[in-house]
């Protein structure tokens, strides 16, 4: 069975203020320099790597490695090829796996860019979020427009043949029509792969406090729905195919570590806050940096919780994720789980067929863009 590999890096030039992921950026922590912070980070990522595995039974063959953070981007390729290596050393991992790195413009060059394809990646997503300078202002982004261009013609002179952009939209005030251009300019980029996801006020964030305080207003649903609707319509007509919820690709270059995700295959996370999911068992790192090196100083690993999911829980998982994604193989979730779907749910199933919310091909129930839209209520209603 194969699997994936993920690993959390924690640290960011700065804080967005929607993002909800634990991360450290300079002046979070006054007691120590924060190049110090990351070296004592980084050792302590190597040990937890060790610590894991030396469990034999997670050993597998592992498709995809994703650095995920945070901004691990802000780490050299030097310290990237040596995180590679001793997992690769650790882990029986394919020759031809898909190695992500999450890079944000204005945390790399044309130089570091080569350089990290050299260290072995092989695949690039690039947080550009918007092309609006006022966008990028307010969503306190620390690149400018030109920038991110720059950071996507620089991928591909650097050898990168996979790159995937991240843009946001349904933010404040945004017309239609400001979200059309950022889609222009980002398929003139040509990227192989497009991540396009609305705005959500998460708690706790700075954004959150905007909208409380009424600083800002978010948008209508009905707009946000408009805006979502239109980049379907855009990629799609563009040579995209949506095969998840808020992702777009060209053919031959889905993700396939987000696809291992959706499909609820085995991974193992890396890093404070990383969680792990393997053969029904699911734990999670403790979400704090001094806790996470002080238990393995200790030679412990870092683990804040576990739960072994019930029946009830992967069924509901697996319809979850299987709507939002590429779709429920109807004969293989009988066979996994002793329930027929349309026994189950026939009624709702022929409704949403008939509504032009899924569709029915090749055993697989699948979302139509439309169903897309209403994927959680949908979900809802097949429990």
């Amino acid at each position: 069975m194969s699997a994936s590999l993920y690993l959390h890096i924690p640290f960011c030039e700065h804080k967005c203020i929607y993002c909800d992921f634990y991360s450290i950026a300079p002046g979070d922590s006054a007691a120590r320099d924060y190049a110090t912070l990351i070296r004592e980070f980084l050792v302590s990522l190597e040990k937890e790597i060790d610590l894991r595995s030396a469990d034999r039974t997670l050993q597998s063959r592992f498709e995809t490695v994703f650095f995920g953070g945070g901004t691990p981007s802000l780490l050299s390729p030097s310290d990237l090829q040596e995180i590679l290596s001793l997992l690769r050393s650790s882990f029986t991992i394919d020759p031809d796996a898909e190695i992500t790195v999450e890079t944000n413009p204005g945390t790399v060059d044309a130089g570091k860019l080569e350089a990290f394809r050299a260290a072995g990646i092989n695949r690039l997503s690039i947080g550009i979020q918007s092309f609006h300078e006022d966008d990028l202002r307010f969503l306190t982004r620390i690149h400018s427009s030109q920038q991110a261009k720059e950071c996507v013609r620089a991928a591909r002179d650097a050898g990168f043949e996979n790159v995937s952009v991240d843009l946001m939209f349904s933010l404040p005030g945004q017309t239609r029509e400001r979200w059309m251009q950022n889609l222009e300019q980002a398929i003139a980029l040509g990227p192989q792969h497009l991540s396009c996801y609305s705005l959500i006020v998460e708690p706790g964030t700075p954004l959150q406090r905007m909208v409380e305080t009424k600083q800002i207003a978010t948008l209508p649903p009905e707009v946000d729905a408009d805006l979502y609707a239109t980049t379907i319509e855009m990629l799609v007509s563009n040579g995209f195919t949506q095969y998840e919820v808020s992702n777009f690709a060209r053919p031959g270059f889905h993700s396939r570590h987000n696809l291992n995700y959706w499909n609820r295959g085995n991974y193992l996370g890396f890093g404070p806050s990383a969680h792990s999911h393997w053969n029904g068992v699911r734990w999670w790192n403790v979400s704090n940096l001094n806790s996470y090196t002080q238990r393995i100083a200790q030679g412990q690993l870092p683990v804040a919780g576990k739960e072994r999911l019930s029946r009830d829980q992967a069924v509901e998982e697996e319809i979850f994720l299987g709507l939002r994604s590429t779709g429920i193989d109807i004969a293989g979730f009988r066979r996994r789980h002793d329930i027929d779907l349309f026994e189950r749910y026939g009624e709702v199933i022929e409704d949403l067929l008939r509504s032009g919310l899924a569709v029915f091909e090749h055993h697989v129930l699948r979302l139509t863009p439309t169903g897309y839209s209403l994927c959680d209520e949908i979900a809802l209603r097949l429990r």
